[in-house]
């Protein structure tokens, strides 16, 4: 069967055409400044990447050229041949617990939860539509970035500001990257051959988030009511003291809208560093001895390696495996270096040769980079999201 993975921004969408249930990516692409001047899309067919200048004046341009693309690149020999189409969904709040098929209900409930997120949830309704009015005979799926997490106890959701809050307002964390930590989970359960299994996740890339995988469902994450929670991240600040937004608009005379995009866009790495939100840059700032740089990544590395701690005690030290993915974790060998060295305590110990030799741009992208005598074996494994996008929406129009 071919399902096609779809993940609509504001401005951009992004597509992935997998055979299932062999995996295989057929076509992938991104299209990107949907609406704005210099529109274009990019194509990777084959092994070669293709990229091509073209007016899209809405998401419903880009899905059009993307089913022409599809025909022209003898992909598919007519719309008859794709079977499912999943589209990621950024928030589900507490209504979705699992992917669900789309109907006129779950679109309903998704704009109704569009204050939850304001930037992604309308977007995503956007990418539904445009594919809703060519491919009115294709089943589609909602796959929701919060609903790995609605398996945490109430304990570990609630905050400690008055009850009222969650019960009027909802407010609650939810967690994000939920398809990503699920995608991990799957993998782990594979590999250790059981489905109650306990991981710590640490998915670290521009954003990031760490995940407490607990008997193979979530039990505790760190990103909470927004993706701005939790660790430092490539321009978000993570967890801060809420009564430094009062005391810094009162010493500056700024604007609580303009206070939020600061903590989102202007923090992190890039706020530390006064340079850099990629950690690439961070990495090469660090070689040339920049003071700056090296301590925006020691706080990076603190700040994961906290939340492992606090993971390895909420699952009282049964832990099975501590998996890292996305970019950082997938690319920065000293990165990982640098926080299992931190890990030492609880009998980890790095692999530096295995260490080394693994990233998504070398020859070897997955592995084992602990030592064979280490307490908690640390596993690299690169995670796909649009591949649990296209799983989910296969299992679901097949059942």
């Amino acid at each position: 069967m071919k399902i096609l993975s779809i993940n609509a921004g504001s401005s951009s969408l992004k597509f992935t055409l997998f055979e299932l249930p062999e995996e295989k990516v057929l076509i992938s692409g991104y299209f990107e400044k949907i609406g704005i001047n210099d529109s274009f899309y990019n194509i990777k067919i084959n092994g070669e990447k293709i990229k091509k200048e073209v007016a899209l004046n809405s998401h419903s341009d880009a899905v059009k050229i993307l089913i022409e693309e599809l025909i022209n690149y003898k992909v598919i020999s007519s719309l008859e041949e794709i079977d499912g189409i999943g589209h990621r969904i950024v928030h589900g709040g507490d209504k979705f617990s699992e992917s669900v098929v789309i109907n006129d209900e779950v679109i309903n409930v998704v704009r109704e939860l569009i204050p939850l997120a304001p930037l992604h949830n309308p977007a995503n309704l956007i990418g539904i539509e445009a594919f809703k009015e060519a491919l009115p005979n294709v089943k589609m799926v909602g796959v929701f970035d919060t609903a790995f997490h609605q398996t945490m106890p109430e304990e570990n959701y609630l905050y400690s500001v008055p009850y009222s809050w969650y019960r009027d307002y909802k407010i609650r964390k939810y967690g994000f990257h939920g398809t990503s930590h699920k995608y991990i989970n799957k993998v782990m359960q594979e590999k250790l051959g059981r489905n109650d299994i306990n991981i710590i996740n640490a998915h670290v890339g521009s954003g990031g988030s760490l995940c407490c995988i607990k008997g193979g469902k979530c039990y505790d994450t760190t990103m909470g009511f927004s993706p701005n929670a939790g660790i430092t991240m490539g321009t978000r600040c993570g967890d801060i003291d809420y009564s430094i937004i009062p005391f810094y608009m009162d010493k500056t005379n700024t604007s609580l809208k303009d206070v939020d995009t600061i903590l989102n866009k202007q923090s992190g790495l890039l706020g530390i560093s006064e340079k850099f939100s990629d950690h690439r840059d961070i990495e090469a700032a660090i070689k040339d001895g920049d003071h700056l740089s090296t301590l925006a990544n020691e706080i990076y590395v603190n700040k994961v390696a906290e939340y492992i701690a606090k993971y390895y005690l909420e699952l009282e030290g049964k832990v099975d495996a501590i998996t890292l993915t996305a970019g950082t974790c997938e690319n920065a060998a000293g990165f990982r270096e640098e926080l299992v060295n931190k890990l030492a305590c609880f009998g980890i110990k790095l692999d530096k040769e295995v260490n080394d030799k693994i990233a998504g741009f070398k020859d070897i992208h997955e592995g084992i980079i602990s030592t064979a005598d280490s307490k908690i074996p640390v596993y690299v494994i690169p995670t796909d999201e649009e591949l649990m996008i296209a799983l989910d929406t296969y299992n679901l129009i097949t059942k």
